[in-house]
């Protein structure tokens, strides 16, 4: 089923964790009323709907290992074809590899579409260990907060129930710090290949939310 016109806008979200990618990825699903797809909803969908290719993801997942390839990118092929994905999409988490984004080429070169942009939200290194390792949840009541954007207004103690916060293991520096070189080394090359296609728009996500959102806005909609 080919897409019959290209009155669409077709989006990859791509930024380490703790660039605010989700937040402006609520923002642009808002305003342009496209669908927001990331991988790990697509794989929950079809799991729970129990399509074949749902079925094999699940027998992976329970089993602790890998889902290939073949499986991933079938699950994002059945996701693009459905009708809310005619006007536009954006995908977050996929592609992840050079072989992906080949894959996900065919996949639009058979709707008759193609990607158009592809957005790339940098933030320093520091920045984002800053970010990332600053939240602090309560014992007690599971209240969040971050020593940077939502401090307690006593260190070390709930405001809602004046228990004890403490930091998750997988905040602490040194596992988040491993987290983001993955990330850094493994997506470099899909930046270089996106770029070199004239696709890759990056923007610098150290900036207040709304000035992202703001530049954001006006490169969708040919400002910039």
């Amino acid at each position: 089923m080919a897409w019959e016109k290209r009155l669409c806008m077709n989006l990859i979200l791509m930024g380490p964790p703790g660039a605010g990618k989700g937040t402006q990825a609520e923002r642009i699903k808002a305003e342009f009323s496209i669908p927001h797809i990331s991988t790990g909803d697509a794989f929950r969908a079809a799991m729970k709907q129990g399509t074949p290719l749902g079925l094999k993801a699940k027998e992976y997942v329970d089993a602790g290992r890998l889902v290939p390839d073949e499986v991933t990118i079938g699950i994002v092929r059945d996701r693009l074809r459905e009708d809310d994905c005619r006007k536009g999409f954006m995908l977050d988490g996929f592609p992840r590899t050079i072989a992906q984004a080949e894959a996900l080429d065919g996949i639009l070169a058979e709707l008759g579409s193609r990607i158009d942009h592809v957005i790339n939200l940098k933030v320093d290194r520091d920045l984002l260990l800053a970010r990332l390792t600053g939240r602090r949840i309560c014992r007690s009541c599971g209240a969040t907060y971050h020593l940077l954007f939502n401090p307690p207004a006593k260190e070390g103690v709930c405001d809602k129930c004046g228990g004890e916060l403490y930091q998750r293991s997988d905040d602490t520096e040194e596992k988040v710090g491993t987290r983001l070189d993955e990330y850094i080394n493994k997506t470099a090359p899909l930046l270089e290949y996106y770029a070199g296609r004239g696709l890759l728009r990056e923007l610098d996500g150290e900036r207040n939310i709304d000035e992202v959102t703001e530049e954001l806005r006006g490169l969708l909609r040919g400002r910039f």
